[in-house]
């Protein structure tokens, strides 16, 4: 599944795929510091409990693998997956969740060997998502895992083995919506139901649990986030699913406020797009639709251009072995690569420091349109945190608080909008092509990390006025990171005190933007 990870070669005990992501798990307790791991640190040595000594490194070890990313170390040894869950057992809280932990692991590490056993076929619209999907995740080592579904559902409906099927139906009795449905949207009416039912898309995997009514056949194929679903080219629909991603407190269930949120939220940057004339595409929200219920709701999501995900570009390309995605865009990897940063850093520090918003634009969401030059294209903005006291002063209007369905999306804290920031523009669609591009040979680091530097540092100081943000991120000692597993999955929010487990944060990790840091 994953083309580009490493076979890690170790004592002969563990191997391959097992080796490989049980390195990376045990990368990213250290990292969190899971219950004082790192205090188990000395020098290049870790020792866990029970006696074993693993080593670490500060140099590139093996493909995939390059310290310096969010980490001072990393796992630089053979470990298996029972080696791993014997540490936490030992550790853990007799709060912590390791049951579901270990669980989670497994069914990554299933779901990485099924990846070997059915090689990936993607073809039309969800082909770049497709190929984003046989990826590991830049910073969450078990996010091949879904949670809640078995090999044969894996198979029908992960975005990795290209697939496709049809949509279900269910007819509600009570519905909120907003927007224009497209003429293939059944009504109630065409389906022999009474006129005042609504007929709202499912998801194979949820029609299992809600009741469904018989429908057209719109076949569909799923996206990188799997919840999501490709009609065309150009629509995609956001249906809600009955399992757990990137940890088991990421249900992928749909609330229904943060329909209206996303939609509020894409008005917004509508009118900070037409006041900066930004490089930036944003697709079309508007249209949505739920039944007070997780399970049954909708967002309908028109594309205004055909894009690459972020998230694909590091990928190989299976129709020509050795090439990567990048390579499909451009034979100057090095020139694509800075005007993409520029467009990146450009609107997403503008927005930050001249509007008070913050975008969870991370590689899934964010996409690269070709042309000259190359625009973004960003969907899924219920994940925003926005200080509308800052947005009212540079546009000269903003929504009001009690417009907001979750008022976990406003804050005051610009050292909040700063962690965000750090996190996703930086950490995830610029530090992690960086350091990806490098492990493939495609662009050395040390021009990649100065490319970063370059193009954050010209938009820096075009609108940082006050120089805030820089001292965050050129200037800082360490960056922020998130502790994703441990809020994911072990320690739930009565004890982290996260409100929004995808914002809570762990020890802060290497400045690798620094010159002196490769």
């Amino acid at each position: 599944m994953t083309a580009d990870a490493p076979v890690t070669a170790g004592d002969g005990r563990h191997s391959g795929r097992e080796a490989h992501l049980a390195a990376r798990v045990l990368d990213a307790l250290l990292r969190e510091d899971y219950c004082g791991l790192s205090l188990r640190v000395r020098g290049d040595r870790l020792t866990l409990p029970g006696g074993r000594v693993v080593a670490l490194t500060r140099e590139r070890s093996a493909p995939g693998r390059y310290p310096g990313f969010l980490a001072d170390l990393v796992v630089d040894d053979a470990v298996g997956l029972d080696e791993v869950f014997a540490a936490v057992r030992a550790l853990a809280d007799p709060r912590d969740d390791v049951t579901a932990f270990e669980r989670e692991c497994r069914e990554a590490l299933r779901a990485l060997r099924l990846g070997d056993a059915v090689p990936s076929r993607p073809a039309g619209a969800t082909r770049h998502e497709a190929l984003a999907a046989t990826l590991d995740h830049p910073v969450y080592p078990t996010a091949h895992c879904r949670l809640g579904l078995e090999e044969r559902d894996l198979l029908a409906y992960a975005p990795e083995f290209g697939s496709s099927f049809r949509l279900c139906w269910t007819a509600v009795t009570r519905s909120t919506r907003q927007g224009v449905r497209p003429d293939w949207w059944p009504t109630a009416a065409d389906l022999g139901l009474p006129g005042h039912l609504d007929v709202f898309p499912v998801h194979p995997l949820t029609a299992r649990l809600v009741p469904t009514v018989p429908g057209p056949a719109v076949t569909v194929r799923p996206t990188l986030s799997m919840r999501t679903v490709a009609v065309g080219a150009r629509e995609q629909l956001k249906l809600p699913l009955p399992i757990s991603t990137l940890g088991l407190r990421n249900r992928r269930v749909i609330m229904p406020g943060t329909l209206a949120d996303g939609a509020l939220v894409e008005r917004l940057l509508h009118a900070v797009v037409e006041r900066e004339q930004a490089p930036v595409l944003l697709a079309d929200e508007q249209t949505w639709g739920h039944a007070d219920d997780p399970l049954r709701g909708y967002l309908l999501r028109r594309m205004p251009a055909e894009g690459v995900p972020v998230a694909a570009l590091l990928a190989r390309t299976p129709d020509a072995p050795g090439r990567h995605v990048i390579e499909e865009l451009t034979d100057d990897v090095e020139s694509f690569f800075g005007t993409y940063l520029s467009a990146l850093f450009g609107w997403n520090v503008a927005l930050l420091t001249k509007y008070g918003i913050a975008l969870e634009a991370h590689q899934q969401n964010v996409s690269v349109v070709p042309g000259e030059p190359p625009r973004l294209m960003i969907k899924d903005n219920d994940g925003a945190l926005i200080d509308l006291r800052r947005v009212r002063y540079a546009l000269g209007h903003a929504p009001e608080p009690a417009e907001f369905a979750d008022r976990r999306l406003l804050t005051s804290d610009p050292e909040a909008l700063a962690r965000v920031f750090v996190t996703i523009t930086v950490h995830l669609c610029a530090g992690a092509l960086a350091f990806g591009l490098a492990e493939r040979g495609l662009l050395p680091l040390g021009r990649g990390l100065e490319l970063v530097r370059d193009h954050l540092g010209a938009a820096l100081d075009a609108h940082d006025d006050t120089g805030f943000l820089r001292a965050r991120t050129l200037d800082a000692d360490r960056l922020p990171g998130k502790a994703m597993v441990t809020a994911g999955t072990l320690v739930g929010k009565d004890r982290t005190g996260a409100e929004d487990i995808n914002k809570h944060y762990g020890p802060p990790g290497p400045n690798y933007l620094k010159r002196s840091a490769h």
